[in-house]
């Protein structure tokens, strides 16, 4: 546990010094965001660039927008899903995934917390996953609210060479019934992306199992985050308010870096490797 009273007025960036308290720790969170996925080049669709045709994000992913007009919704979710085909964990979730393996027989714990929905940590072989936002290849029936794991291609033959991000594509308009069905016996109802929408609360159980995990942990990572999103921008602040080492790897400074005892500058994909590298003491 790091001594918040030696804390400078800026975190440091010592390597070093943040190997050894890698090396002491038994249960270590790695909470992550946009900014990982961006090194694989998966869109991040937040900003003034943001855009899907003539629509940001925000105003296509919501309760209302699906209500209106689920077409286009599932345009652009199936979009989303196809570009994934040609993306790939980068070095960033490949070194947390070999570390969550490789401390595993130690009995030390790595687990993630992401606000990624693009499924990359699990490609890259981590286990313990807690997704804040659900994940574009799951899909909930608003009928019967069964969430299945989805990884067809087209997700249904009407999407099929649609959702083209071009702002002078014509809209498909498929008939609702044409599009994305549950699949349980005797149901047939609609299906939506298993993602948290603009609007819409975190799922409880997974804010409770996240909240356990930070609770009992004695290292923290933040890792390509820009900590302004409720409520997982509390998280690392609460834990370095407990005087557990909170280590932050970004592009740039967020509005809570200087409440962490390390901070390092720069793409995730370089700095974790050696971060997360087994150290000398480890068997």
């Amino acid at each position: 546990m790091a001594d918040k009273t030696a804390k400078s007025a800026r975190p440091s960036s010592d390597m070093t010094a943040f190997r050894k308290e890698f090396a002491k720790a038994k249960s270590i969170v790695i909470l992550t965001g946009a900014g990982v996925s961006a090194e694989s080049g998966v869109p991040t669709f937040r900003g003034a660039g943001g855009f899907w045709r003539k629509w940001q994000a925000q105003t296509l992913a919501t309760p209302e927008a699906f209500a209106d007009n689920p077409s286009l919704v599932w345009e652009f979710y199936h979009y989303r899903r196809e570009v994934m085909a040609s993306k790939y964990p980068n070095k960033a979730h490949e070194a947390i995934a070999e570390c969550e393996r490789r401390l595993k027989p130690q009995n030390r714990k790595v687990t993630v917390i992401t606000q990624n929905i693009d499924g990359l940590h699990k490609r890259a072989g981590s286990d313990s996953i807690i997704e804040l936002h659900g994940n574009l290849f799951k899909t909930r029936c608003v009928k019967c609210k069964d969430v299945a794991v989805n990884n067809d291609s087209p997700i249904c033959e009407a999407l099929r060479d649609k959702g083209e991000p071009d702002p002078s594509a014509v809209d498909a308009k498929i008939p609702v019934e044409n599009l994305p069905r549950c699949k349980i016996s005797g149901c047939g109802g609609l299906l939506r992306p298993h993602v948290v929408w603009f609007g819409e609360a975190l799922n409880t159980e997974v804010l409770d199992r996240a909240g356990e995990e930070l609770d009992k942990c004695d290292l923290c990572l933040v890792v390509g985050t820009s900590s302004v999103v409720y409520p997982a921008c509390m998280f690392a602040p609460n834990v370095a308010s407990r005087g557990i080492t909170v280590a932050e790897f970004n592009m740039e400074d967020t509005p809570v870096t200087n409440e962490f005892m390390y901070h390092f500058q720069g793409p995730a994909g370089e700095h974790l490797p050696a971060a997360l590298a087994k150290c000398d003491t480890e068997k």
